[in-house]
């Protein structure tokens, strides 16, 4: 306690990068500016509620829920495989996981652009079937993909840094006392786990809910997600407030859902769900 000051440029970091930006936000969230000056106005927040916004809202939160769930059910059976590895090869399988990330986001959506497109290698594998190849690009089906692509080492990472540290002596006295795999994985795996389950939970959920770059290239502007049009309101019409306004509901949506997980993760904590 007597090194507090070493704590004083973290906390200047965030009064200038967080703080003071998210006051901005709100600010141009509720004032409107003509030619009598700056007003109070509460119009910017309502237009958020008008139908169809909360399509857009509904349709973002739908495909964000989506790509977890994906992430969930193809990542925790992938972090599993490699907490089980021995310590040379679970570095190396990790290593090899992780990888693709060094690569840059927009570079790795663009090759999926070059799969997914009307002449690319996928189409060319069902032409060689002689099958007829759907359309993949541009699609909900291809931003899905994308989502999942890029934010599925964001589920396994968490999930497996629990898995790894789990103590195998509970697992070799459950089984020991009988019970079959599928019992030791409800009752005892599953629930240790939930604290990586739900970190990755949150990790996929939030920037799948915000993303505009997978949705804008692999879903060639045929759909609006929220990420898009806040995009567009800051970028193209130039409408801030409606913009802040925006951005505002969704960090709210944010929050409300990062407030619930930490609150089932404290109830259950130790496994208690069992």
């Amino acid at each position: 306690m007597k090194r507090k000051w070493m704590a004083y440029p973290y906390v200047l970091w965030m009064i200038i990068f967080t703080i003071i930006p998210l006051a901005l936000v709100l600010c141009y969230s509720v004032v409107s500016v003509d030619a009598n000056g700056i007003h109070f106005t509460l119009e910017h927040i309502k237009r958020v509620f008008e139908p169809i916004y909360i399509m857009v809202f509904k349709r973002s939160l739908s495909l964000a829920a989506i790509s977890t769930a994906i992430c969930l059910i193809l990542g925790y059976p992938m972090a599993m495989i490699l907490a089980s590895k021995n310590l040379t090869k679970k570095s190396t399988l990790v290593v090899l996981f992780v990888i693709p990330m060094w690569m840059n986001f927009l570079a790795r959506t663009y090759a999926w652009m070059t799969l997914l497109e009307k002449n690319g290698i996928v189409a060319s594998i069902f032409n060689f079937f002689g099958l007829n190849a759907p359309n993949l690009l541009y699609t909900e089906k291809a931003v899905v993909l994308g989502m999942v692509y890029n934010f599925l080492p964001f589920m396994v990472l968490p999930i497996y840094s629990v898995l790894v540290k789990m103590d195998k002596a509970v697992l070799d006295a459950a089984e020991d006392l009988g019970a079959p795999p599928f019992t030791v994985f409800k009752r005892i795996i599953f629930p240790l786990s939930l604290p990586g389950v739900l970190s990755g939970v949150i990790m996929v959920f939030m920037p799948a809910l915000t993303t505009f770059v997978i949705s804008r290239l692999l879903g060639g502007g045929q759909f609006t997600l929220i990420g898009n049009l806040i995009q567009e309101q800051f970028l193209t019409t130039r409408n801030w407030g409606f913009g802040s306004a925006l951005s505002i509901v969704l960090m709210l949506i944010m929050v409300v859902g990062m407030g619930i997980n930490l609150k089932y993760e404290k109830e259950n904590e130790g496994g208690g769900l069992w």
